[in-house]
Formats: C-alpha cells, structure tokens, sequence
C-alpha cells in the first residue's frame, strides 16, 4: 500500500537505460529540480514549465504519480527573490508562485512539498535565516500552507527537511514543535518528509521513533530523498523497514536511479549501479517490501 519513487531528472529521459529502469520499478516521480524557483520563474511573472511538464506527461503516460517538489526554498532562489526587503511585495510574490505554479498542475500532483529546509542547523531548532525569514518573519511557513490548501485543495501538503531523522537532535525537535502547532491551530499540514541522506550506516536508531512520534500528531510521514553512502543492504533494509513499522508512513522515494545520476555520486549511495544493473541492496529493500 506504500509506493516507491525516484527522483528524475527531464534531461535524462531520454537515456533509455534510465527511463527503462524507471518505468519498471517506480510508481512515483519527483522532479529534482524542474519545479524550483529558479526554473519554473526565473524572472518576476515569467513562468516556466515545460522541464517539469516532461517530467509530468512521463508519469502521466506510464501511471506514474507525482510528488511536487519545491514551492518555497531559500536555495536555488533567484537573484531577484532574493533581494526583495519589502514584506508586502515579497508576500505577494510568494504567494503568487505557489497560486501560479501549483494551479498549473493542480489534479496532477500526489503531495508538494510546499517549505522545504526552513530550519537551521546550528542546534538551535529554529529557522534558518532566508529572504522568507528574514523578511516576513515565522509566519512566512504557515502563509505558505494556507495560500497551498486554497489552492489545490486535494493535493497533500508536506514539509520536507534533512537531518531530521534522529528523534533527540534540536532540529527535529524544532519542526516537531512546528506540526503540533499547525495541527493544534488548524494551519493546513498533511505530512512531512524526512529526506533521509545518510552515512554509510543508514539511519539513526530512533529512527522509527521520529516517525511515529510524527505520526501520532496526525501528518503522514514519508522518506523523499533516501540515498546511503555506499548503498548498505542491511542499512537500507533498515530503512525502509523503519517505514513500513509506521502505519502512517506512506512511501519511500529514493532520490536518483544509479549511482551516476546521484548528487552524491561518488559515494554510490542508489540501488543501481552506473551501468543500471541492480545492487545488493535492491535486493535487501525488495525482501524488506515482501517481494522476490
């Protein structure tokens, strides 16, 4: 009942090793970079879809799902987002991308990730500085979710986020804090996505606590972007078997096909190999899932 999905790149599509591989093994698609700010509006009201409009007709053809992938994100911003001081202008202006971008593929997408990394790193459990932050203040995250529901009322509505995933770290505490509020004062939020890029030993042994712990404030949870360091089996065994123990975790996407299409691609960290060919670790995460 969960799916397993992959990131994609619009460029690649036409590898067909790459779009082999995708079709055969996963039911649903992020787009790793056609949907953020700096390709889908590169200057203020010109917008541009068609990247990610191959990204989705490609699902669309091969029953595929999507996962909308980034609607606020303080990296690959604009210049001219970026230098706006003015909380009014850049309230409208958020707003607007997200109204424009996601009426755009309203129907068509599963989930968005409508804030993604809105938090520091720095121990603080707090959020990060950006031109969001720093210019509309906390609420900027709530806005964001509100103009979200008006918008494509059926679409799931998450907040992603890496180094999340071990229960006791203030950051995850921090956005914990944030669900239990939202969902106290009724602020739309329908599940959170843990990114999951981790070290050779795959995830941190509270794991599954973390995502229950989430779960139980009434969000879906999901892993958005799994990649290991050198692709462990055992490790993402765990990993998706952490998932599968949480009613409420509702999927796991891995973030690349093979390891030569990874951000992180010298450490090898996917299920296929550079030559597509299946890793001992597709064979630990399809015993975790029941198959043979």
């Amino acid at each position: 009942g969960r799916y397993f999905g992959t990131a994609v790149a619009s460029g690649r599509l036409g590898d067909s090793t790459y779009s082999t591989i995708l079709d055969r093994e996963f039911n649903m698609i992020t787009p790793e970079n056609e949907m953020k700010w700096d390709t889908t509006e590169p200057s203020r009201g010109s917008f541009n879809f068609a990247p990610a409009d191959a990204i989705v007709g490609h699902a669309s053809a091969h029953g595929q799902r999507m996962r909308g992938h980034t609607l606020v994100w303080h990296s690959q911003l604009p210049d001219w987002v970026k230098s706006l001081t003015d909380a009014t202008t850049l309230r409208g202006v958020m707003d607007n991308h997200i109204t424009t971008e996601m009426s755009h593929y309203k129907g068509t997408i599963y989930a968005w990730d409508v804030v993604n990394e809105a938090f520091a790193d720095d121990g603080s459990g707090r959020h990060r500085g950006s031109v969001f932050q720093n210019v509309l203040g906390d609420g900027f995250i709530e806005e964001a979710f509100r103009t979200a529901r008006n918008t494509d009322p059926s679409a799931k509505l998450c907040y992603n986020d890496y180094n999340i995933e071990n229960w006791s770290d203030a950051k995850t505490q921090g956005v914990y804090r944030m669900v239990k509020d939202f969902k106290s004062r009724g602020v739309p939020i329908d599940c959170v996505g843990f990114q999951s890029h981790f070290g050779t030993g795959g995830p941190p042994a509270s794991f599954q606590t973390t995502l229950s712990s989430f779960a139980a404030l009434g969000v879906d949870v999901q892993l958005t972007e799994l990649d290991i360091a050198q692709a462990s089996g055992n490790a993402y065994a765990t990993a998706v078997q952490d998932c599968l123990n949480v009613t409420r975790c509702t999927g796991i996407t891995v973030w690349g096909i093979r390891d030569s299409d990874s951000w992180r691609s010298g450490e090898n960290p996917l299920l296929f190999d550079r030559n597509g060919t299946k890793k001992p670790a597709y064979g630990a995460v399809l015993t975790t899932l029941g198959g043979s």
